[in-house]
């Protein structure tokens, strides 16, 4: 697949998803770059956004098995991975087979995962890393790809479990979702308050061009002063004392080579630019950045941080 090619399967992509989300071009970028990296995802924003629609959107469009997951309190880790059950055969023997939970599925939606108790949220955490599920004495595989986008509410923190940052960190991206343009919601609204129309959508990649793809991304050549511009932008939240407490891991400098790869690709070029690092930077360190007393003093947010760092 040339680059050309792999352009247009992204254009087409883009064009697909139009026919059902209403802007959000940005979102659903980032969202793609996720998946070229084979890596997961957060998508933040207030409910009513299309957060989930868009992440089954996308599922459809890759010929993905597609799976949710709406996290609450009471959700048990095994409602997650999976459980034993116990069968009977025809001679009267009864024997216990494992039954597979929703994590075993391409794309994963875990919608509000900040609601899920921590143990619920470690046994996520546990297939996202290591792609594998663990009950008992058996280990069973993911099926790849695998990707979990998580989605969580701004509002309404009573009685949810903020992710711990060594959790976050897990997460390649955290995407924010914002409320549409005027003309953008004037055109949700002629679509969805009125005859609501079925909508056909065509898978464009198959599970095997997006393996392949994700291994294209890697193979996108990136100059060596550009290479070191990512590292001294994390290494930089690390130096930043006056607004960020804790700054970023070098998870998060291979995490800004490769999401700046990908995006590079999707916009048709066979080289990483300065403005693809610059773009990529807020949602990989947003939920890598813990900022300090005298940030939140000065009502500045993670974005407003990161926009002083690359200044």
């Amino acid at each position: 697949m040339k680059i050309e090619e792999t352009k247009r399967a992204f254009d087409r992509i883009m064009h697909e998803i139009g026919k059902v989300i209403v802007g959000q071009e940005e979102v659903l970028k980032q969202m793609t770059v996720s998946l070229l990296t084979n890596s997961h995802s957060i998508l933040e924003g207030y409910p009513g956004l299309a957060k989930t629609l868009a992440v089954k959107t996308m599922s459809d469009l890759m010929d993905l098995k597609f799976s949710r997951i709406q996290n609450t309190p009471d959700l048990m880790p095994s409602d997650i991975t999976g459980t034993y059950i116990i069968e009977e055969t025809s001679a009267g023997k009864r024997n216990f087979k494992f039954q597979p939970g929703p994590i075993f599925a391409n794309i994963v939606l875990a919608d509000e995962i900040n609601r899920a108790t921590p143990k619920t949220q470690s046994a996520l955490l546990e297939a996202m890393q290591e792609r594998q599920v663990t009950l008992g004495t058996s280990t069973y595989k993911l099926e790849e790809p695998f990707f979990v986008l998580a989605t969580q509410n701004p509002i309404e923190q009573e009685g949810t479990y903020p992710l711990p940052e060594a959790q976050s960190d897990r997460f390649l991206l955290k995407i924010k979702t914002d409320y549409p343009e005027f003309k953008d919601e004037v055109e949700i609204v002629n679509r969805y308050a009125e005859e609501v129309k079925q909508i056909n959508l065509k898978p464009i990649l198959k599970k095997d061009n997006l393996v392949y793809l994700q291994g294209i991304t890697r193979q996108v050549p990136i100059a060596n002063d550009l290479k070191k511009y990512a590292v001294q932008i994390i290494t930089n939240t690390r130096k930043k004392k006056d607004t960020i407490e804790y700054g970023a891991s070098p998870r998060a400098s291979i995490g800004l080579v490769l999401a700046s790869k990908a995006r590079a690709l999707m916009e048709g070029r066979k080289y990483v630019s300065k403005t693809d690092i610059n773009t990529m930077a807020y949602p990989i360190l947003r939920h890598r950045i813990i900022l300090s007393f005298e940030a939140e003093r000065q009502n500045m947010d993670e974005d407003a941080v990161i926009k002083s760092i690359l200044k």
